[in-house]
């Protein structure tokens, strides 16, 4: 077949050049160590009255792109959890000229009878800087007491680039961001590649209210398609891509699931283009699958780098 054709003879084009191609920056890359994060911590930690709230996220930390959340309340005075009633959950990014903005986040978290938390995500779209300011506000009822909470947290920036997100407007006019959850340590090998894809909805009326919701609302997008061509962009990877990789399409946990075929470790280029429940192109376009030793490769209109 062709693309083990062009397999071999990217290898063979690495071997003969590797002393004439500049790769500091891509070994530098390739020496970054990926660290799978499996356990969930605080954190942060918010008490107001007689209430805490515990909000737990992988390794203890809120990172630019995709983030589960698990939260918890606990009634200090009487030293119960409150559980399985409505709770709200709504992150608010503020800069220094007071414009406030949010993120795709679940905003009517799930209680998991099971596991005693509530659950929900929160897409964060920039880390905290002193020009971005992220802030939580949660609100419950406990009996007839409404109980209305914020606080100031802290996002870092995603140091794993198979986490990357990426934000665009559509030939739509529509703002969308999709941001990738798994596999946060690819093999080589065949990997589930999984994305969530969201879009902004704009406020049908204003508000003086603040925060209103309404005025913040991201949703999941439903019935699209993520057409997939990853390559590897650098020069003396010739642009080389890989068989077997399916796009992507949303199951039952409205995440979009693909499959992403890695032949070899470093850095990677995500080529997608999106299509709506239509077949129409909301963004993207097709890329060259021409070898091209020494030249970088082409990349899509909407693509996500990553690396392992």
């Amino acid at each position: 077949m062709r693309v083990f054709n062009l397999l071999s003879a990217a290898f063979l084009f690495v071997a003969v050049t590797s002393c004439t191609l500049d790769k500091t920056d891509y070994e530098a890359e390739i020496s970054t160590e990926v660290t799978e994060y499996y356990e969930f911590k605080e954190a942060v930690a918010i008490n107001s009255g007689n209430y805490k709230i515990s909000i737990e996220a992988l390794n203890g930390t809120f990172y630019k792109g995709y983030n589960e959340i698990r939260l918890k309340i606990n009634n200090t005075q009487t030293n119960e959890s409150l559980n399985n009633v409505e709770v709200y959950f709504l992150p608010i990014k503020t800069n220094l000229n007071g414009n406030k903005t949010s993120c795709p986040h679940q905003y009517n978290l799930i209680y998991q009878n099971d596991k005693n938390y509530y659950s929900g995500y929160a897409v964060f779209t920039a880390e905290s800087n002193p020009s971005d300011e992220w802030q939580l506000y949660v609100y419950f009822t406990d009996s007839a007491e409404k109980v209305s909470i914020n606080t100031t947290i802290q996002v870092k920036q995603q140091s794993n680039k198979n986490l990357n997100m990426t934000s665009f407007v559509g030939s739509d006019n529509s703002e969308y961001i999709i941001s990738l959850v798994a596999p946060q340590k690819p093999k080589v090998a065949e990997n589930e590649l999984v994305a969530g894809i969201y879009r902004y909805v704009e406020p049908t009326n204003s508000s003086e209210t603040f925060p209103d919701p309404s005025q913040f609302t991201f949703e999941e997008v439903s019935g699209y398609t993520l057409q997939l061509d990853p390559r590897m962009p650098e020069p003396s990877m010739g642009n080389h891509s890989s068989p077997n990789n399916k796009d992507l399409v949303q199951l039952n946990d409205k995440f979009y699931h693909g499959v992403v075929n890695y032949t070899m470790t470093g850095n990677w280029t995500l080529n997608f283009i999106m299509l709506n429940e239509n077949g129409k192109i909301i963004k993207g376009t097709e890329v060259s699958k021409d070898f091209t030793p020494g030249v970088e490769g082409a990349k899509s209109e909407l693509f996500i780098d990553i690396l392992f």
